[in-house]
């Protein structure tokens, strides 16, 4: 049995795909497997995982129709044999050590099930990344320990999934991936937060995530930022919303609102939003008070931060902790 099974979901990738074979088989941790689910594709990517497994006898490719990324993460679970289960996508590369670092701390670490690492992002001079992408991973790379990540999950998925190596029997226990119109590894991660799973993150750079307009997360309605939403507001109401928990929502600008329209068609109730702008203050919006900083500190209602500025949210926090508001229970972060 090997310590660790990688799943790659390929379609259509035979250009990087080389680059990401290559790097899985310089990995340091020879003790693993890598079962590559071949999803329908046109372009000789399947031919191309053949050659190479015929090379390599830890590489094993499963050839289906082209049924979608969660058909074949999950085909590839079901065949996967180790105790430890990383993803990899067809379009990044591994850093020689990642499979072997994430291997000992995970069996070295029993309080940990989900183990992440900070990524870089491959670009060309030709594809350069968006602003946003390169501030995102700023974000998700300080993100380091299962307190953070747990912290800031309803704010963007803290970790990336091509960069995660699981538990089997987690993953296994959580049902794999559900196949759903929203984004399946966001899912997975609340899912598994709410079942009480602990999560980490190595501070080493070990994976090289592509960022290309044709990458899923630009193109496919599942990853549209309402499909993100609607998974957050699901997730609130199994936990801290239940009940039918009242809402203040901190910021009355474009996240706030949208939060707020979200809010009321779930059948929740906004009761105020808290600004800093003189001119919001007194206003009302869809039916609830705009009121300042001073007038917000009231215990029992979930205060949601829905701010996106640049240090906006610290700035929510340390004003929620000078009213006596505890974040985990009274405050939390969203986007």
């Amino acid at each position: 049995m090997p310590r660790v099974s990688v799943l790659l979901p390929v379609r259509d990738a035979a250009d990087t795909l080389p680059a990401c074979l290559d790097s899985l088989a310089a990995q340091t941790l020879a003790d693993h497997e890598v079962v590559a689910v071949d999803d329908g594709s046109r372009d000789g990517s399947a031919e191309l995982l053949e050659a190479r497994a015929a090379a390599d006898s830890r590489l094993r490719v499963l050839r289906t129709s082209p049924r979608g990324i969660v058909a074949a993460l999950n085909s590839g679970l079901r065949e996967a044999t180790a105790p430890l289960v990383a993803r990899m996508d067809a379009d990044d590369t591994a850093h020689p050590e990642r499979l072997e670092r994430q291997a000992r701390r995970l069996e070295g670490d029993i309080g940990t099930d989900v183990l992440g690492c900070r990524v870089a992002l491959l670009t060309t001079p030709s594809v350069p990344s968006s602003g946003g992408m390169r501030a995102y991973v700023e974000w998700l790379n300080g993100l380091l320990d299962h307190e953070s990540m747990a912290r800031d999950r309803f704010v963007e998925s803290p970790l990336v999934h091509p960069s995660a190596t699981l538990r089997r029997e987690v993953l296994e226990g959580l049902g794999g991936w559900r196949d759903f119109a929203g984004p399946e590894d966001y899912d997975l991660w609340l899912r598994a937060f709410d079942a009480g799973h602990r999560f980490g993150k190595l501070p080493e750079v070990l994976l090289g995530w592509r960022d290309r307009p044709c990458r899923l997360t630009r193109t496919d309605p599942r990853y549209a930022p309402e499909r993100f939403l609607e998974l957050k507001l699901a997730a609130l109401g199994r936990g801290l919303l239940a009940g039918g928990r009242r809402v203040v929502v901190w910021g009355a600008g474009p996240i706030g609102k949208s939060w707020a329209r979200a809010l009321l068609a779930a059948g929740h109730t906004v009761e105020a939003f808290v600004e800093v702008d003189p001119h919001k203050i007194g206003e009302r919006i869809h039916g609830a008070p705009v009121i300042d900083v001073a007038s917000a500190g009231r215990r029992g209602p979930l205060h949601l931060a829905a701010v996106g500025q640049r240090g906006a949210r610290e700035r929510i926090r340390a004003e929620a902790r000078r009213l006596g508001l505890s974040e985990g229970r009274d405050l939390v972060a969203v986007a």
